[in-house]
């Protein structure tokens, strides 16, 4: 994909710094967030077990809830713990043919999932040793991990706390 140069590139830089003197509000002067957090996001997978086994065995997340779809019969709905209450939802539609992932509007760029250093250290040896490819860690040696799932779900496996982009505390404290 084509980047921005010269004159367009400082024509989204000033339009970037409009919204932030615009919209963007002091941590002190921000309201808590009306929501409580998510829930569970869900994907479309093309195989439920290997989507598991991929999810659960490399990246440490278990598996907690394996139902029928209610909305379409013979479909799997399935849920992993990723922490916090949060979880990872995956359908598969059987015979329906998907095309692969693309990066569009509406589409997801990526999943960034906050890991602690064991967890890091512990995926990229799971990783390594299957011999599936993965970026990084970029950012140095305390960076992160980019690699897409089975399905083509673009995941990055980031150092850092949740409610923080990098180093600078975002989330206001609250809510339930």
């Amino acid at each position: 994909m084509p980047q921005p140069e010269g004159a367009e590139l400082e024509a989204v830089r000033a339009q970037r710094e409009e919204l932030r003197k615009r919209y963007l509000r002091a941590e002190r002067e921000r309201p808590a967030s009306a929501a409580r957090g998510i829930h569970h996001i869900a994907f479309i997978c093309r195989d439920v077990e290997e989507t598991i086994r991929f999810h659960q065995e490399f990246l440490g997340f278990p598996l907690v809830e394996i139902v029928e779809n209610r909305d379409y019969r013979g479909s799997t709905h399935f849920f992993f713990d990723i922490g916090h209450g949060n979880l990872l939802g995956f359908f598969d539609f059987p015979g329906h043919d998907h095309p692969p992932f693309s990066e569009t509007l509406g589409g997801v760029q990526h999943l960034a999932l906050s890991v602690g250093d064991e967890q890091f250290e512990a995926a990229r040896r799971a990783l390594d040793a299957a011999g599936i490819a993965y970026v990084g860690p970029d950012r140095g040696a305390d960076g992160s991990l980019y690699l897409r799932d089975p399905n083509g779900v673009p995941i990055e496996l980031y150092r850092e706390r949740l409610g923080v982009f990098e180093g600078e505390h975002l989330v206001v404290a609250g809510g339930d």
